[in-house]
């Protein structure tokens, strides 16, 4: 529930005429933003529990990662409805002609599997383990997501380029935690 104040404040912001010069922009700003922002908390779940040892993140990571897409799929409707003006021909141009929107709509479309086969029944007919295989296709959304984050910075990519710094240091203890159990199975 909590993961809809900030849609609902943007909401709110955009009814008053809070959203400055160019609301549109700065709705499809905002939605991006925080798409990667709680993408990017889901996947500190485990590296929190692999470094400090505490389960609890773990019970949110679903819930994150599907606020995650629904912000997502937000930033993907205001720019197509909006944004385009529901142009379907200019959204396709822009598709084809701006490599930055072909890498968003890349990490976008890599999110859908992972949202419909968020649930339980999902899991059940997939079987865990090739659940879990498909479910490793977060890391690519987010490498696309902060991808075509840092490519839509016009001059300042500081926060776009923190944003890939945070996903690097979540790979890299991931990675790390791979790492040291294999030597760990290969000493016992």
């Amino acid at each position: 529930m909590g993961g809809a104040v900030p849609g609902v404040a943007l909401l709110v912001r955009a009814a008053n005429g809070g959203l400055g010069a160019n609301p549109i922009a700065e709705g499809l700003n905002a939605c991006g933003e925080l798409a990667i922002k709680i993408l990017l908390l889901s996947l500190a779940c485990t590296p929190t529990r692999i470094v400090f040892g505490t389960t609890w993140p773990m019970r949110a990571r679903k819930h994150l990662g599907l606020l995650a897409f629904t912000y997502a799929f937000a930033h993907l409707g205001v720019y197509v409805g909006l944004d385009r003006a529901g142009e379907l021909d200019t959204f396709l141009t822009d598709l084809t002609e701006r490599p930055f929107i072909i890498v968003g709509m890349a990490a976008f479309l890599t999110l859908v599997p992972l949202a419909l086969t968020s649930t339980k029944g999902a899991v059940k007919r997939l079987g865990a383990r090739d659940w879990n295989r498909l479910h490793k296709l977060v890391y690519l959304a987010a490498i696309l997501a902060a991808v075509h984050f840092v490519m839509r910075a016009k001059q300042d990519i500081t926060e776009a380029a923190l944003h890939a710094a945070v996903l690097a240091v979540l790979l890299g203890v991931r990675v790390w935690d791979f790492v040291r159990r294999a030597r760990s199975r290969r000493t016992s």
